[in-house]
């Protein structure tokens, strides 16, 4: 059966960048004439601005917080937050107050806080080998390779911690860490909040779409009353949820990849053993922009990603559900992302047969076909996907192939839904197997050690010679391999 459950993401978004000028004061004194050069603003602003009578929430990037802080201040914006670690200062600013910014001393950029994006979606453990390994391979410490030891990041609209997808063997949790970011609609401030353990994060009128998606990364092993087996990716890996709602702005998602940089070494808090709450080593994030999209090194996102991957943290991206046949670029725009460690995923389909010689999903975001930086990095499964569901969740519901799960009371608690926001909680779940095989591994060493094993089904676009190997602007490197991969980082 192929469900037709594809939500496809709002808006993309594309204008010119406006210019400005303006004198301020900072300190409480004249400020020297301004400098000429102004920062750049991202795309989505720039549209922003060209009709903007009241006011809207901005990143101010400066070349440090200080300068960030100072400019805001300056200029009388209101300030509702701040990534501390990346320089960047969130706002409520008129379009006067934008334009002069832009001239401030040590302001490198201004972007868009409210640009929407949402979840790109649309188990087999089979065609990428993750179940033999599981069975068959050990991690550095000796037990299954499972995740054991390593937590996953799911960026999305929540997670029911209470479904049985998620139980352990003492009743506990897979979810180890339940957090929300609470946006508020009027000036568009977010935070991130810890909610309590058995809150259910995604009962939004589209929710379901993370509960999903987290089965897919670390659903523990469970036979489904039709006799069914299932088991995520990394059936021995913890997730931490960060709920960012139903439709989310990006100040949303940035604000859940801020918390993960200051808590991935402790996402439990201060005092709680990794044994109990391991460290983050990946994110997942199956969210974008509808329609691709130039990358933007000067983002939020991008800076936030690339501070996470410094700091040993992989991070997986969707690549989109806008298909395309390469004569442009409709891939999700981070996961275009050149640094080592940050993975666009492709959504392949093995044709419900469980081989490795399936196809690339028609929906699956293409690249250009002369531009390589646009190419997805990897395919993973992401079309018939059977994972947690709560049939009660509208994106749940559009599976149409309601399944029970152990308990007498568990019915409907697994659907069939495809999209590329399927194929990436696959590799979420691979890395962190990875990272249980080699602990001291860098994000580098595992998109390496991905790149170079990656099974080459032949469907779709020919493989062209790469950085690493060959890969193709349709299906990057080919399908995950987790045994190869694991004998790579070796």
């Amino acid at each position: 059966m192929r469900p037709n459950a594809r939500l496809t993401p709002l808006l993309a978004c594309a204008a010119s960048v406006l210019a400005a000028s303006a004198t301020f004061a900072v300190g409480g004194t004249a400020a020297a004439e301004p400098s000429t050069q102004q920062a750049n603003v991202s795309d989505f602003l720039a549209g922003q601005l060209t009709g903007l009578t009241g006011r809207t929430t901005v990143m101010v990037h400066g070349t440090s917080i200080t300068a960030a802080r100072q400019a805001v201040s300056a200029t009388g914006m209101e300030k509702t937050g701040e990534f501390e670690a990346i320089g960047v200062v969130v706002a409520n600013a008129s379009k006067s107050q934008i334009q002069a910014v832009r001239s401030a001393p040590g302001v490198t950029y201004v972007e868009g806080g409210a640009q929407p994006i949402d979840f790109f979606q649309e188990t087999s453990n089979t065609a990428t080998r993750g179940a033999e390994a599981a069975t068959t391979l050990t991690g550095a410490d000796g037990s299954p390779l499972t995740g054991t030891g390593v937590s996953v990041a799911v960026i999305d609209s929540g997670v029911d911690p209470t479904h049985p997808y998620f139980a352990e063997a003492d009743g506990s949790s897979a979810v180890v860490a339940n957090l929300k970011a609470v946006c508020e609609p009027l000036t568009e401030t977010c935070s991130v909040q810890r909610v309590p353990a058995f809150v259910d994060t995604d009962t939004l009128s589209v929710g379901g779409h993370g509960t999903h998606v987290s089965g897919i990364v670390a659903g523990r092993p469970t036979t489904l009353s039709d006799g069914g087996e299932l088991q995520g990716a990394a059936p021995g890996a913890k997730l931490v949820s960060i709920s960012t709602g139903a439709g989310i702005v990006i100040l949303g998602a940035d604000s859940a990849l801020n918390w993960v940089l200051e808590n991935h070494e402790a996402p439990c808090g201060a005092g709680v053993p990794a044994s109990t709450c391991p460290p983050i080593k990946v994110t997942n994030n199956s969210y974008g922009p509808s329609g691709g999209g130039e990358f933007d090194p000067e983002s939020a996102t991008v800076k936030l990603q690339r501070a996470l991957a410094a700091e040993g943290v992989v991070n997986v991206w969707a690549a989109g559900n806008d298909g395309g046949d390469g004569s442009t670029s409709l891939t999700n725009p981070p996961g275009q992302d050149p640094t080592g460690g940050i993975l666009s995923v492709a959504s392949y389909y093995d044709q419900d047969t469980g081989t490795r010689d399936g196809v690339v999903s028609d929906y699956s975001s293409r690249g250009l076909a002369t531009d390589p930086s646009t190419w997805p990095d990897l395919s993973a499964p992401g079309e018939n996907i059977t994972s947690s569901c709560r049939l009660y969740l509208a994106i749940c519901s559009t599976g149409l192939d309601f399944r029970n799960g152990p308990g007498a009371l568990d019915i409907g608690t697994f659907n069939t839904i495809s999209g590329t926001s399927m194929a990436a909680p696959h590799v979420a779940g691979i890395v962190a197997q990875l990272f249980q095989a080699d602990p001291d591994a860098t994000p580098a060493d595992i998109e390496r050690a991905l790149k170079v094993s990656a099974h080459k089904f032949t469907d779709g676009a020919g493989y062209e010679p790469g950085a690493v190997g060959t890969t193709s602007y349709d299906k990057g490197h080919g399908l995950v391999d987790v045994v190869a991969a694991v004998a790579a980082l070796g």
